[in-house]
């Protein structure tokens, strides 16, 4: 298989690999053509690979398009697994809207920055103030109900494969579960309702390399969102992620069985 990676860090040891930098899309495009993969592109590179040298990447294109942007990622979710999405509200950021959702939120709730990632751009609003200063730094608004969580579940999914999934409990400053701002990690069991709801997104929107974030509350699982390029803190070491990519890779050349199973939504327990 001919591969060519823009990532040298994320396709280490996978075989037949040629790892090429950034501005090398102008100088290689005969080489880029003719790989059966292109991997770990950057994000402004996409269209120029896709649409221009008709190249086929991963993650997929999906995992690019939607992960980019968290309203975009929301709408999603909203459309797909409205059971499993938290009350959310997204409108243009006019003085109009931010009195309507002021008016409309119970406190405390969250607001966060359309692009961030590593739990940067999350506020818990707990008064006027929080919500002006969000407000004047916020392009869109986006709001979203608070949910009454100490842990969350980070679920990792590799083509259609959970590989492993494991708690990120809330961090000294409080808020935040993310590992990046303090958090925790927890390899206790998982429910399967989390890790069924993490791969049943996966499969209906196509993203194929990607850590959701999954919250349970009285047994009943919500997205909060995915990372497309995940930290590797709660990985147990060794190559799970490199062989399951690869695997990946390898399956994906082979048409997809239509009639094969398909997960089902997850319910409360």
């Amino acid at each position: 298989m001919n591969l060519v990676s823009f990532d040298i860090f994320r396709t280490l040891g996978l075989p037949g690999t040629t790892v090429l930098k950034p501005d090398d899309l102008f100088r290689q495009k005969e080489l880029l053509r003719q790989a059966d993969w292109v991997l770990f592109p950057e994000y402004w590179q996409l269209n120029a690979l896709v649409y221009g040298l008709g190249c086929r990447v991963f993650p997929s294109e999906a995992s690019y398009r939607i992960g980019h942007d968290k309203v975009e990622m929301t709408r999603a979710f909203q459309v797909v697994a409205p059971a499993h999405t938290p009350w959310t509200e997204i409108d243009a950021n006019t003085a109009e809207a931010q009195d309507r959702l002021w008016q409309l939120m119970s406190l405390p709730f969250v607001a966060k920055l359309p692009k961030a990632s590593m739990g940067d751009g999350v506020w818990l609003i707990e008064n006027r103030q929080d919500w002006q200063r969000y407000c004047d730094r916020s392009p869109v608004l986006y709001v979203q109900e608070y949910l009454p969580i100490d842990r969350d579940v980070r679920v990792v999914v590799v083509g259609a494969k959970v590989i492993t999934a494991y708690w990120r409990t809330q961090s000294d400053r409080g808020f935040y579960n993310n590992v990046a701002q303090g958090g925790q990690i927890d390899y206790s069991p998982v429910p399967s309702a989390v890790t069924d709801l993490a791969l049943r997104l996966a499969l209906d929107l196509g993203v194929d390399h990607a850590g959701f974030d999954i919250a349970l509350v009285g047994g009943h699982p919500y997205v909060l969102e995915f990372n497309r390029l995940f930290g590797n803190q709660g990985l147990a070491q060794g190559s799970a992620i490199r062989d399951a990519i690869l695997d990946y890779l390898l399956t994906s050349r082979e048409p997809d069985d239509p009639e094969g199973p398909a997960p089902v939504w997850p319910v409360a327990v």
